[in-house]
């Protein structure tokens, strides 16, 4: 299985700093490093002050770190930009302003600003 198969990638890259969980979860003022195998063991998701507590303290990106995630929400946006675009059919600026960026969207052109 690759990476990308997984909701995340933090026990791997966890392990590889030598933090333990309740070291982590301390880091992240939890209570315990049961949080952090709930993150692990993908029984929980982070909220996105913790994922960006996570990027800060691996130097890692969002989007690396919660590779599965991020390759799924992105086939989910792709699509339903497909769809809006389909709907947006008044002539103007303003809608050809939105269909490049929907376009965009759903042929993977603005992955590099989608990096939390």
């Amino acid at each position: 299985m690759s990476k990308r198969d997984f909701p995340n990638r933090l026990r791997t890259i966890r392990k590889r700093s030598g933090l333990s969980q309740d070291e982590v979860a301390f880091l992240l003022e939890g209570e315990s490093g049961g949080m952090i195998s709930r993150y692990e063991q993908f029984n929980r998701v982070p909220s996105l002050e913790t994922v960006c507590a996570l990027v800060a303290l691996f130097g890692i990106p969002g989007r690396e770190l919660f590779a599965g995630t991020f390759e799924r929400v992105k086939r989910q946006l792709a699509k339903r930009a497909r769809i809006l675009e389909k709907r947006l059919n008044a002539p103007g600026a303003l809608t050809a302003q939105k269909l490049s960026v929907l376009r965009c969207v759903g042929t993977g052109l603005q992955d590099a600003s989608a990096q939390p």
